[in-house]
């Protein structure tokens, strides 16, 4: 089946609902003892949520649908789904290589979470193929995210994937920003594909999520250990609301997109503005692996003013842009790195870097209000 229908199909069931069911059940319970053993070996009923939940199972169903993978699993945030991955996969004496620039969130996990348990991180800059392909050897899990969710640098997905195959490393992706829609890391070789359902899948900023799509063999360690034992398991009625936002999925991306792309092609002629980071735009470094790769955009990109004063004061000056760290709800949000001093250390990040996301309000509206805020920098 075309992975967009299943987004879209009905959920009929004795009733001809149109929505699934919210099982807002903490555990299941059975009639005969044979029953309840046979569903712990892993049968197909549910025995208790926080190990799986048939709400939570039609959104899993539908990530795996998506991704084009084996399987799924849904966790209670993006950093829990990372954390069921890279705990489950790794034990002490592991190697992570890390394409930077890594998102703030997986970073800390690397450096303040695994760390302490004897795992090794080499970061190494994810536009540097052969320097991530030298260092594979020996390694564990390779960990990508393409574009970059600051920068939006790409990693050249096949040869890295094919490489990290004849090493024995598992290769692992954050697709937050291609949705399943605009990148299919499994097209190019990618074992794991780890997704924040927190932005678009949920697109209305109500749901903090996670999601895992891959092979069933590698998703059944995960739920053995990184989903019973780490407990971080999405709950029900977050599940019923990521199931509503799928179904407006590639809808919402084809407007953040469009809008977007005018906005970024509008701040790229604008004097006060140094360079913008959109793998949309033909300037950007890396275009030619966005076209191989990227089927679409999203409404994520990048811009660098003069430094610290003029970004800060560019946020400020806006009105219909908010400033806020997530994204990929309805609602345009601007965050300059000045106020990520931390971010902007562990990456050298430009003072003046600001990025924006562009939602779904009249394209006009905000193009108006950046030329205000960009005009009020004197």
């Amino acid at each position: 089946m075309d992975p967009s229908a299943l987004l879209h199909e009905a959920s009929l069931s004795p009733f001809g609902e149109v929505a699934p069911p919210v099982f807002q059940n903490s555990l299941f319970a059975f009639a005969t003892t044979a029953e309840f053993e046979a569903a712990m070996e892993g049968g197909e009923r549910p025995v208790y949520t926080r190990i799986g939940n048939p709400t939570v199972r039609v959104f899993e169903e539908k990530v795996r649908a998506l991704e084009g993978t084996e399987d799924a699993l849904a966790f209670a945030s993006g950093n829990a789904a990372m954390a069921a991955v890279l705990f489950s996969l790794l034990q002490a004496g592991d190697r992570v290589v890390a394409a930077t620039p890594v998102y703030a969130g997986t970073y800390g996990m690397l450096t303040k979470l695994l760390a302490r348990f004897g795992v090794e991180v080499d970061f190494v800059p994810g536009s540097d193929t052969e320097a991530l392909v030298a260092a594979l050897p020996g390694a564990r899990v390779l960990l990508l995210e393409s574009p970059t969710s600051y920068t939006f640098e790409l990693q050249d997905l096949s040869p890295l994937t094919e490489a990290a195959r004849a090493e024995g490393v598992l290769s692992v992706i954050d697709n937050t920003y291609g949705a399943g829609v605009y990148l299919r890391p499994k097209r190019f070789g990618v074992d794991l594909v780890v997704h924040s359902a927190t932005k678009y899948f949920s697109g209305h900023s109500d749901v903090v999520a996670g999601a895992v799509a891959g092979p069933k063999a590698l998703l059944d360690r995960i739920r053995s250990l990184g989903t019973v034992f780490l407990g971080a398991k999405l709950a029900p009625w977050e599940a019923w609301l990521l199931v509503r936002g799928l179904r407006t999925l590639e809808l919402r991306l084809a407007r953040h997109q469009a809008t977007a792309l005018e906005l970024a092609r509008y701040l790229e002629a604008h004097p006060r503005v140094r360079r913008v980071l959109h793998p949309g735009l033909d300037s950007h470094p890396q275009r030619e692996l966005a076209v191989r790769y990227l089927e679409g955009t999203g409404g994520l990109f990048a811009v660098e003013l003069a430094g610290e004063a003029e970004a800060r004061a560019f946020a400020d000056a806006l009105e219909r842009f908010a400033i806020g760290v997530s994204w990929g709800g309805h609602e345009s949000l601007v965050l300059p790195l000045a106020a990520q001093p931390r971010v902007r250390a562990a990456y050298g990040f430009p003072g003046g870097l600001v990025r924006l996301f562009v939602g779904l309000e009249p394209p006009e509206a905000l193009r108006d209000d950046l030329e205000h805020a960009l005009g009020r920098l004197g």
